[in-house]
Parts: structure tokens; C-alpha cells; sequence
């Protein structure tokens, strides 16, 4: 269902995220990036709709801030974010980061 739902493709990229919501702070990983979300793999607590800030690590090795809503989650396996306040600088960067992952 929630392929149905979705605007942009996701494609599928590992990378390393750190993560706060309001169970506190935990390190992840995302397995799939769209200009419109994430998946994040995480043990970690949320509830849907819940706001939560994170940093995914780009292919660069640098850390890139983003907030988002959680729009749904699975539990014992993670949730899927769709990223919430885009600035263009930050949209164009994560269309390179999909570019990579699509090139790889």
C-alpha cells in the first residue's frame, strides 16, 4: 500500500543515519531514499506521524541533517520518514544522492 501512495521513485542505498525522536537518539541505517523519504532500518521506538530529526551520511562520508514525519512503521524491522522543510539546496542534494545510487 504504501508503494501506492508514493510520489518518487525510491531507489535502493545503504547508508549510515543517526536519528532522534522522542524515545531518545539511535544509530541506523536507511536502505532506500526518494526526494520524498527514506526507509530507516531501526529497533528504535516511534509512533506514526511523530516528527524526528536525523543525519544520513552521504557516499562523501559527510553528514546531512534532514527532519521528517514517520508515515508508517513496522516493528522489530523500522519505519518509513517522508522528509519534511526541504530547502532546494538540500533537494538537490539528495537528487545527486539518488543519481549515485541509481549509477551503481
Amino acid at each position: 500500500m504504501a508503494d501506492e501512495r508514493r510520489r518518487d521513485e525510491r531507489v535502493p542505498l545503504l547508508l549510515d543515519v543517526r536519528w532522534e525522536g522522542l524515545a531518545g537518539k539511535h544509530d541506523a541505517r536507511i536502505s532506500d531514499i526518494s526526494l520524498s523519504g527514506c526507509y530507516v532500518e531501526s529497533l528504535g521506538q516511534v509512533t506514526v506521524g511523530e516528527v524526528i530529526r536525523f543525519e544520513i551520511q552521504l557516499p562523501t562520508a559527510r553528514w546531512m541533517p534532514l527532519r521528517g514525519e514517520v508515515v508508517y512503521h513496522l516493528p522489530t524491522l523500522g519505519f518509513g520518514v517522508k522528509f519534511t522543510s526541504l530547502t532546494t539546496m538540500e533537494r538537490n542534494l539528495l537528487a545527486h544522492v539518488i543519481d549515485y545510487a541509481r549509477g551503481s
